[in-house]
């Protein structure tokens, strides 16, 4: 693989599936349908999807593709392949919350190892570059050319005031009780993959996930996390979440930095 040109490619069109997001969240209104899963699907999924696509089958047409909006279509899993979620956290842009991002993924081997969260409407843009060192841009995000980055990291954890970050639209008993088994300094909310991102920065520490998730929905936060020095193990036996499964559906699992002393269910 090229990572050179992978990098430059996730991130241009990570920009580009924000604009085409964008244009659409400032419109005066936008329709919402339901899928088949019922979880909800507006035009912004589906145009931000067909640019991305386009894009990375024209890039690496050999590589295998993988799409929330294009899922029911995925019937062979491969070990590497490409992994998109258009518009990660579709409920948050409904509600015109802010908290959404443009998630794209490599992985290799089972294991996401270069992405891209790009969180248009509140201006943050994580990626890993051609070395898997994650780092955020600043600037004005030019297309062809990326502006100023700095390398991003997990900070050492203080296992007697942790910082946590969960679901903003899923947050449940089982993720409180959960929680309760740590020593909290304070609780953060955030939607779609930023909760990753917050770790990566050493913005949190701990983001436990106690429900659904898809792997489109982890990959690039995960890849990104890693690139900091972070991990993500499942929630049951802290053995590392893998990706390639047969239906795409990940099992519970936590996000955190290391040096916490984890707790089992």
């Amino acid at each position: 693989m090229d990572f050179d040109k992978l990098t430059q490619v996730m991130r241009r069109l990570s920009l580009e599936a924000g604009d085409i997001i964008m244009d659409i969240y400032n419109s005066d209104n936008f329709d919402v349908r339901s899928k088949s899963d019922d979880s909800p699907v507006t035009a912004a999924d589906e145009a931000a999807d067909a640019h991305i696509s386009a894009g990375l089958r024209a890039a690496f047409p050999d590589l295998p593709l993988v799409t929330e909006e294009q899922s029911e279509s995925h019937t062979e899993t491969a070990s590497t392949f490409l992994i998109v979620d258009p518009l990660d956290g579709t409920k948050e842009f409904i509600h015109r919350r802010g908290d959404f991002t443009v998630n794209i993924a490599y992985v290799k081997g089972g294991v996401p190892c270069r992405g891209v969260v790009y969180a248009p409407a509140k201006g943050r843009l994580f990626y890993t570059n051609a070395l898997g060192v994650s780092v955020e841009e600043t600037g004005d995000f030019d297309k062809m050319h990326a502006g100023s980055t700095a390398p991003i990291s997990v900070k050492t954890p203080d296992n007697t005031a942790l910082m946590v970050v969960a679901s903003k639209s899923h947050r449940d008993h089982a993720t409180d009780n959960y929680i309760n088994k740590y020593a909290v300094k304070d609780m953060k909310s955030a939607g779609s993959s930023l909760k990753f991102c917050l770790v990566a920065t050493g913005e949190a520490d701990l983001y436990p996930r106690v429900g659904r998730t898809m792997e489109w929905d982890t990959a690039a936060g995960h890849a990104v996390l890693s690139g900091a020095g972070g991990y993500v193990v499942r929630y049951d036996d802290h053995t590392p979440l893998t990706y390639g499964k047969a239906d795409f559906a990940n099992p519970f699992f936590i996000a955190y930095a290391p040096g916490i002393d984890l707790k089992l269910p």
